[in-house]
């Protein structure tokens, strides 16, 4: 038998106590092991639940304890989870955990404390929810060179997007109804602005390229400025907008990481991955294109994913999963400006005929954007393929004719 402790009883903490106690045989027949549930720490208290005397208001008993051979985390935050993860894995004791933010900040020095202490520290939960991605990359696809990871990271933002594309629901009023179903937050930032995102894509991108990426190292938009007039010019050009978090190497062994809306094809892979679903595409060298779908987030899907990963602990507890990054430093992901880029760019004048011309002089080509029942003033256009740096330089030239720029928009390169 192996004695676990959880720490946090919400969402995800309540989600992983009722796949263990649920599929109590076939999860003992697939570890090996009958895995008992010690404690379970959370500062409330829960006299109903079937496990009540197992719960616990004190993190010491857990780590004084040396039955407990495994700790899931699923408290969420940085702090005191990474104190009490550090802890646990000072003391020898294998971790679990679905937190991204605590893998993103922290990941490097925790991955190597592990190391040293020869436990594991898991993570599969903290992308994707239940979408197997962290083993994958890990073990799966080892034998190629990662090209590229781009993915529809966060279900909020694509639901709202969806609303946006499918109903030409406003992106307020989408935001309400993610809100009244249950997809959003109160306070929504961490989604729409892009946090989530960008901490999902630098886990991907420290575990596929080895060096550890930090969020504030990534350039990082959210959706809050996308209009309907966006939406409809996406349509008009083939394509539809979806938040995008994205890495790839350069050719002097950097990475290019970056969140922000992107204008994609019809016929790419990811443009009808739609409402709370998430869809991670993995370039590898040898394999191509390989994507991965499915709910990134929910109770049971992120529950099935970090209870995958304590079978997987049980399964290890003599010999440690090789899952390792070192750290990478401040120069380690390049800047975004360098690199070359499209932009979809709308704009307003007083005649847009005009603006075109202006656009077109300053770039020397542009591809024009048309669709009915555009405001007045108001015009489209994509840019030639240029650093960025030196296509901001231009749209500032033109803002200084008069011409105000509304939006600005990447188009996807996969």
């Amino acid at each position: 038998m192996v004695k676990i402790a959880i720490m946090g009883h919400g969402t995800v903490g309540s989600g992983v106590v009722e796949v263990l106690t649920s599929h109590v045989e076939s999860i003992t027949k697939r570890a090996k092991e009958e895995i008992r549930i010690q404690y379970i720490l959370d500062l409330r208290d829960f006299p109903d639940s079937p496990l009540a005397d197992r719960f616990t208001k004190s993190f010491d008993t857990i780590l004084q304890d040396p039955e407990i051979l495994i700790v899931v985390e699923v408290m969420g935050g940085l702090h005191p989870a990474y104190d009490y993860v550090k802890s646990c894995l000072e003391a020898g004791k294998s971790v679990v955990t679905s937190n991204k933010e605590l893998v993103a900040a922290k990941g490097a020095e925790l991955l190597k404390i592990a190391r040293d202490k020869n436990v594991n520290f898991l993570f599969e939960a903290s992308v994707g929810g239940g979408i197997p991605i962290i083993r994958p990359i890990s073990q799966c696809l080892a034998a190629n060179d990662v090209i590229e990871i781009a993915g529809i990271l966060n279900g909020t933002t694509n639901f709202i997007l969806t609303k946006m594309i499918n109903e030409d629901m406003s992106f307020e009023d989408a935001l309400s109804l993610a809100q009244q179903l249950g997809y959003a937050e109160r306070n929504p930032a961490a989604d729409i602005e892009g946090h989530d995102a960008c901490r999902k894509i630098c886990i991907l991108a420290s575990l596929a390229y080895g060096k550890h990426v930090y969020p504030d190292q990534v350039h990082t938009e959210g959706i809050t400025n996308i209009s309907l007039s966006d939406v409809k010019y996406a349509d008009a050009w083939g394509g539809v907008i979806k938040l995008i978090g994205e890495v790839s190497k350069t050719q002097d062994g950097r990475l290019q990481c970056i969140v922000c809306p992107m204008l994609i094809p019809r016929d790419s892979q990811l443009a009808n991955v739609d409402d709370v679903f998430n869809g991670i595409m993995v370039r590898g060298d040898a394999t191509g294109d390989v994507v991965f779908y499915g709910k990134g987030a929910g109770k049971l899907p992120t529950a099935s994913a970090v209870v995958a990963d304590v079978i997987d602990c049980v399964k290890h507890l003599k010999a440690r999963k090789y899952l390792f990054w070192e750290d990478g430093g401040k120069e380690y992901v390049a800047d975004y400006l360098d690199k070359e880029v499209s932009l979809y760019v709308r704009a307003k004048a007083d005649d847009p005929d005009e603006l075109c011309q202006k656009a077109e002089k300053e770039f020397a080509e542009i591809t024009r954007l048309l669709r009915k029942d555009a405001e007045p003033g108001e015009a489209a256009f994509l840019t030639p393929v240029l650093l960025e740096r030196e296509i901001r330089e231009k749209l500032s030239v033109l803002e200084q004719q008069g011409i105000e720029i509304l939006n600005t928009i990447r188009l996807s390169d996969f």
